[in-house]
């Protein structure tokens, strides 16, 4: 995963439209991501969305990246290529506006504990102490920029230049709901699962909730912010909670 990069501009050789396999081409925005890269990858899948061609199959979003799969036996690459091109055209999508219908979550969060056990060690990395490391990654909205590697599972961010923290060296495991930090950015684990980044938060939110009408509650462009609580507060949400929301709220976000 590349770091978030303070770069406010893209490189002049992006976007690229690029073939994957047979049937997919990708339009890459950034070969970093930036919160620009970022914001035209989601716009840009938006507008895909609102436009309806025939004969695509699927599109998704990574993080500096808009996928489309469609049907080569009724649609060419080359016409797809050029209707890809011409939206690329008709606008700025490194300043567009961020997909309607997004949402503002509050998660309650343990930081450290035995429940996260690695906070002190990257607070030290940040050169704070664990209370301050508790306020600043408490208070920080960060964006889901992408959606990947398990069901629901987000990698959000940015977080400030002090979070840009390397991967550890040697793989741990963590468990549903844990919260986990490197590179300025955040990722909300889905199921228990090895990891290289440090686990700094312990939440109840569940990610992928196949039992619910909504199995996959979050969305790329949604913000959250993860809200400090005690151990016991965490506990007592977790025995009342049966829908895997852990005690989370959310609202629109205005644009």
């Amino acid at each position: 995963m590349a770091p978030m990069t303070p770069k406010s501009e893209p490189a002049a050789t992006f976007p690229v439209i690029r073939n994957i396999g047979l049937d997919g081409m990708l339009v890459t925005f950034s070969d970093m991501l930036g919160e620009p890269s970022n914001r035209a990858a989601l716009a840009f899948h938006a507008a895909l969305e609102r436009a309806g061609w025939d004969q695509i199959g699927e599109t998704s979003t990574s993080l500096a990246s808009a996928f489309v799969r469609f049907d080569p036996l009724h649609l060419s690459h080359a016409d797809l290529r050029a209707r890809l091109t011409e939206l690329l055209h008709a606008r700025d999508w490194y300043r567009a506006d961020l997909p309607p219908g997004r949402r503002l979550w509050r998660v309650p969060c343990v930081y450290g504990t035995d429940l996260a056990p690695q906070l002190a060690e990257a607070a030290d990395a940040a050169g704070m102490s664990e209370a301050q490391a508790i306020d600043c990654l408490g208070a920080a909205r960060v964006r889901v920029l992408a959606i990947g590697f398990a069901p629901g599972q987000p990698y959000l961010g940015p977080l400030g230049p002090e979070w840009n923290l390397p991967r550890l060296k040697a793989l741990q495991q963590v468990p549903a709901g844990a919260l986990v930090q490197a590179i300025s950015q955040f990722v909300l684990f889905t199921a228990p699962a090895p990891t290289g980044w440090r686990h700094v938060g312990q939440t109840g939110f569940r990610c992928f909730r196949p039992d619910q009408p909504v199995p996959i509650p979050l969305t790329p462009g949604d913000e959250l912010v993860f809200e400090p609580v005690s151990r016991a507060d965490l506990i007592r949400i977790q025995d009342r909670d049966e829908t895997g929301a852990g005690g989370a709220t959310s609202q629109g976000i205005d644009q």
